[in-house]
């Protein structure tokens, strides 16, 4: 384990003591009578759990374009199909982390699993590239797309300026990061509304749908399994696809420690929200089907919007308004997930001891969720962020399968560990095979992207080096990284956690 620098003028408080409002906890960690200690508070219920998987899967690609699965399988009937695999497929995955997140009670999700089983140097990549690079650049894309549709009903007759879209985007990331920075709970209750606001937006397009199926509006499903035949190359990546549309069922594992009994309530929120997304999804591009062509939906670029115009009159301007919410509530559940990621990188000692720190009011992990916003903003005014998220896609799902295939290194090592919630060994084996298998299709079929990200990530590992092994850095170095770290505790107002996280 990589030794955590410590800085013994803030470890215990100390240094803030009386500085505000003298409600920090006295040197050697007693607390005074009647405080409460400054820790993460286990405030996530069974509700909440379901509403973040729930609120971070549903984006805008199920509104905007599921035409790269259509695209790659060639047919309406097999496009059906790969959507309920991807779904069966993402509840493999989504059971094998409920057994890792019972098993290893603490936050940090794919960088904690990494960890644990394969050592300090591929976490710290992991967590490396998530900071600098793909949590920043998925922000802003997700934003993007709630800026976009927030100014569609204002813009019915013409083109939305790329400066507004940018100018609102700007403003509903600082709202989610300011939201997150206040209250664990008022997250939780905004993200549970947008969750049945996501909802109630599929079932504005199943609900029609169905009543197409019922009125005998089959035509488009006639030869569901007859057009143009699936290459070998593109029925995996239509997999890709479907599989990126359902990414979101990790993130709970991000907050394990604020989850309330979570040996019973992380296994049965992802299940019920799997079992939700997955028929949603399905249903959803069924309902498509009913009154959109595969040829038409290949031309649309906002399949729900056209869907809407042709079924619900004057009412479809309601959908850019869900959609928007819908975008929204997938960038709260992202932040407020994330942030714990970074929180626990920081308290192992592979990131700025700073973002380790609490509020002392709030009790929310502060400089945590902050550090993303000037890297966000900063992503959201550069350049082409979609090509960015091409390079680093790859990344996501080798972690995703090499934590999983810990989980099978686990059985093997640690048979005696205790394990709550335990699922069948074949399980993890197959989606694990699947990530791996995406990752290598990947370096194969676009090299260039791939490699661009391949390296991005090698960067890490002189980073990790540098700034973790390296314990000879200069004298002004160490005290400069003093100075500025007690400046940013006085300006926050955040002391390091009381060492909650010692299950």
């Amino acid at each position: 384990m990589v030794r955590k620098p410590v800085v013994s003028t803030i470890s215990s408080g100390a240094y803030l003591q009386g500085s505000v409002n003298g409600r920090l906890p006295a040197l050697g960690g007693k607390e005074p009578p009647g405080q409460e200690k400054v820790v993460l508070k286990k405030k996530i219920t069974l509700l909440r759990g379901i509403s973040i998987i729930i609120g971070t899967i549903i984006g805008a690609g199920i509104f905007i374009s599921p035409k790269g699965v259509l695209q790659n399988t060639g047919s309406v009937g097999l496009s059906l199909v790969v959507w309920t695999v991807c779904g069966v497929l993402s509840l493999f995955g989504a059971l094998s982390y409920a057994e890792l997140g019972t098993s290893i009670k603490k936050s940090g999700g794919h960088y904690t699993y990494i960890l644990e089983v394969f050592g300090p140097l591929p976490a710290f990549v992991r967590v490396w590239v998530e900071l600098l690079i793909i949590r920043p650049a998925a922000t802003a894309v997700i934003s993007l797309a709630f800026g976009r549709y927030i100014l569609e009903p204002f813009f019915i007759h013409c083109e939305i300026p790329e400066l507004a879209i940018k100018l609102i985007t700007a403003v509903g990331i600082t709202v989610v990061m300011v939201l997150n920075s206040m209250s664990v709970s008022w997250s939780a209750r905004i993200q549970i509304f947008l969750t049945f606001c996501k909802l109630t937006a599929i079932l504005i397009i199943i609900v029609p749908g169905v009543m197409q199926l019922i009125k005998g509006q089959t035509q488009y499903f006639k030869d569901a399994f007859s057009g143009r035949d699936a290459s070998i190359m593109g029925l995996p990546l239509a997999f890709y696809y479907g599989m990126y549309a359902y990414a979101g069922w990790f993130y709970l594992n991000f907050v394990t420690e604020e989850v309330e009994n979570p040996e019973k309530t992380i296994p049965l929120a992802i299940c019920i929200s799997m079992a939700i997304v997955t028929v949603g999804y399905v249903l959803t591009n069924v309902a498509y089907f009913t009154t959109i062509s595969a040829e038409e939906l290949m031309l649309s670029n906002a399949v729900a919007v056209t869907f809407s115009e042709r079924l619900l009159g004057n009412f479809s301007l309601a959908v850019p308004i869900f959609v928007a919410l819908s975008c929204f509530g997938s960038m709260n559940g992202g932040v407020f997930a994330v942030s714990r990621l970074f929180y626990v990188a920081s308290r192992e000692g592979h990131l700025p001891e700073i973002l380790s720190m609490i509020h002392i009011r709030k009790h929310t992990p502060l400089p945590a969720v902050i550090v993303l916003h000037p890297l966000t903003m900063i992503m959201l005014f550069s350049g082409d962020l979609y090509s960015l998220l091409n390079f680093l896609s790859f990344a996501r799902w080798l972690f995703i399968g090499l934590a999983v295939a810990g989980l099978i290194y686990l059985r093997y090592k640690r048979p005696d560990m205790h394990r709550p919630f335990k699922v069948p060994l074949f399980i993890p084996a197959l989606f694990s095979f699947t990530c791996l298998f995406m990752v290598a299709l990947s370096l194969y079929s676009d090299p260039f992207s791939t490699g661009i990200g391949f390296i991005i990530t090698l960067t890490g590992i002189p980073a990790y080096y540098l700034f973790i092994i390296w314990d000879k850095k200069p004298k002004w170095f160490r005290r400069m990284s003093d100075i500025i770290t007690r400046t940013l505790q006085i300006i926050l107002e955040v002391v390091p956690e009381e060492d909650c996280h010692k299950l």
